[in-house]
C-alpha cells in the first residue's frame, strides 16, 4: 500500500529517493521492443538475487479521466484491490499453489500500489531466480482474478482501513499529503467504507486490463546471476507481453494554511510540510544534506533541540519526497523534473503541542543561522555507511536502478554519487536554504485542540 510516512531510503512505492546507487560498472540496461526496460546489475559475492517491476499506473490511475469528486472517492483503494487480486492464483497455479511455489523456491516476495506505479518485489536465493521469473510473468500476465475470492479481497481492504482509522499518525500525513499535492496527485491508496461497497470486480478487471502491461514498465534485477540464462528468461517471460501507455500524473494544486482535525485524544500529532525541489534537480543532495542536519538521526537539529533539550516530544522527524515529471502540470519545471516536498512530523502532549510546533518550524526556518563544520561531515558519514551496508542487499540494489531509471531516466553511478556527496559544502547549503527559505508551511493537526496558525503562517 501507499506509504504515509516519507522514507529517506526504502524502496520508493511513493517516488521517494533511494540513496544507494551501483556498485560497479557492470551495469546492462536494454529495452525489449514492447518496451519493457530491464536494467541488470550483477552482484556476483553475494549468494541472492532480487528483481523489482514497476509498472507505470498505480493510485494515480484510478481516477484518470474522472472528474467527478464522487466517483473519484468511489474508486479508492482501486489499485491496491487489483494488487491483492491478482496474486490469488496466476498461470497453471490456484492462489495456495502459488504460494507453494515460491516457498519451494525460497522467494519472498510482495505487491504494492503507489502514486505513480504497481510494485511486486522479491528476494530469493540466486538458483531461483530464472524460475522466479516465470513466476513474476504468470503473475503479473496471467493473473485468474477469481470472482469467489472478491469478497475476501475486499474483507482484507476493510481489515485496512479500520487499522489506519485507529492510527492517528497515518491518518494525519495522508491528509498532509493530499494537502501538500492536491486531493488528486495526493490521494491514498486505502480504501474507504463508501469504495468497498461500490467497488466492482468488473472494475478490477478494467484496472487490470488498462494498466498491466510492458509499455514504460521497467523490470530491475541485482544480485547472482549468469547473464545469458537470465536473458533468455527474460525474453521467454516477457517479449510478447502487449505495450501500452501510461497517462501520466495529474498536477498538483496544494491546499494553503493549517487544518485540525479534532480527535478526542492524550496526544496530539502535528504535521508540516513545503514545497522542494524534486530528485534529479542540480541542487537536490545540497537541499538533501540540508535536511540530513536538520532530521537524520539522533544527532539532528530537532532530534536533539526539540526532542532532547526540551523534552517537548518522543517523536519528530523531516524527510523529503520526491514525484516523477509530470507532463500534464503547467509549469514547465515540473513538466522536467516532477515535483517534491519535504514532509515533517511531531507527536506530543496536547498541552505542549503549541510549543512544539513553534520550535519545530523555528528550526526548519533558520537551518542555516548556525551550521558547524562537524553536522556536515556527520551527514556524509551516515551517507556513505548506507552505501556501503546496502551493497550486501539485492533488494536495495534493485530498487535503487528501477528509482534512478523512473525519475531520471539513467542510472547515477555510485562514483558519481559519492563525489556529489564529498563535494558539498557548508557554504553551499547556507546559500541553497538562504535562497529558498519556505515561503508557505502547510500544517495539519489531529488532537483534542486545535493550534495557533501563527507558526504556519510566519
Amino acid at each position: 500500500m501507499s506509504n504515509s510516512k516519507p522514507h529517506h531510503r526504502s524502496i520508493p512505492l511513493d517516488g521517494v529517493l533511494i540513496l544507494s546507487t551501483l556498485a560497479n560498472p557492470d551495469i546492462r540496461t536494454r529495452t525489449l521492443a514492447n518496451g519493457m526496460t530491464v536494467v541488470c546489475q550483477p552482484m556476483p559475492w553475494l549468494r541472492t538475487a532480487s528483481y523489482t517491476l514497476w509498472l507505470p499506473g498505480g493510485i494515480s490511475a484510478e481516477i484518470h479521466g474522472i472528474e467527478n469528486e464522487s466517483e473519484c472517492l468511489a474508486r479508492c483503494g482501486l489499485s491496491s484491490l487489483t494488487v491483492e487480486m491478482v496474486q490469488r492464483g496466476a498461470g497453471p497455479y490456484n492462489s495456495r499453489q502459488f504460494v507453494a511455489a515460491e516457498d519451494n523456491l525460497g522467494i519472498d516476495s510482495g505487491g504494492s500500489s503507489s502514486t505513480s506505479v504497481t510494485s511486486f518485489s522479491a528476494a530469493m536465493p540466486a538458483e531461483s531466480l530464472v524460475p522466479g521469473i516465470g513466476l513474476l510473468a504468470d503473475l503479473v500476465r496471467r493473473p485468474h482474478l477469481p470472482i469467489d475470492q472478491f469478497e475476501d479481497a475486499k474483507l482484507m481492504m476493510h481489515q485496512e482501513l479500520m487499522a489506519y482509522l485507529d492510527e492517528p499518525t497515518q491518518r494525519l500525513m495522508r491528509r498532509l499529503r493530499e494537502r501538500q499535492y492536491g486531493v488528486r496527485l495526493g490521494r491514498g491508496g486505502i480504501a474507504s467504507e463508501e469504495s468497498l461497497e461500490t467497488l466492482t470486480m468488473e472494475d478490477v478487471r478494467e484496472f487490470y486490463e488498462n494498466h498491466y502491461h510492458a509499455g514504460q514498465s521497467i523490470l530491475a534485477i541485482a544480485g547472482n546471476f549468469d547473464d545469458d540464462s537470465l536473458d533468455e528468461a527474460i525474453d521467454e517471460a516477457f517479449g510478447d507481453w502487449k505495450t501500452g501507455q501510461w497517462p501520466g500524473l495529474a498536477a498538483a494544486e496544494p491546499i494553503d494554511g493549517y487544518e485540525h482535525i479534532e480527535l478526542p485524544s492524550s496526544q496530539t500529532h502535528i504535521g508540516f510540510s513545503f514545497d522542494n525541489i524534486p530528485y534529479g534537480h542540480p541542487d537536490y543532495f545540497v537541499m538533501r544534506a540540508g535536511i540530513g542536519i536538520l532530521s537524520d538521526g539522533m544527532s539532528s537539529r530537532l532530534f536533539d533541540r526539540v526532542r532532547e533539550q526540551h523534552g517537548l516530544c518522543y517523536s519528530v522527524w523531516a524527510s523529503t519526497h520526491s514525484l516523477p515529471p509530470i507532463k500534464n502540470s503547467p509549469d514547465p519545471e515540473s513538466q522536467k523534473r516532477g515535483v517534491g516536498a519535504v514532509f515533517g512530523y511531531a507527536g506530543t502532549t496536547p498541552a505542549r503541542a503549541q510549543q512544539t510546533l513553534d520550535l519545530t518550524l523555528h528550526e526548519v526556518r533558520h537551518l542555516v543561522d548556525d551550521l558547524e563544520p562537524s553536522e556536515l561531515e556527520r551527514w556524509k558519514v551516515r551517507i556513505q555507511s548506507s552505501l556501503i551496508m546496502e551493497q550486501e542487499s539485492s533488494g536495495s540494489r534493485a530498487g535503487s536502478l528501477a528509482s534512478d531509471l523512473f525519475q531520471l531516466g539513467r542510472v547515477v553511478p555510485t562514483e558519481e554519487l559519492e563525489q556529489t556527496i564529498e563535494s558539498i559544502t557548508l557554504e553551499q547549503i547556507r546559500h541553497y536554504f538562504q535562497s529558498h527559505t519556505p515561503d508557505t508551511i502547510r500544517v495539519t493537526t489531529i488532537g483534542p485542540e486545535p493550534l495557533s496558525k501563527t507558526s504556519a503562517d510566519e
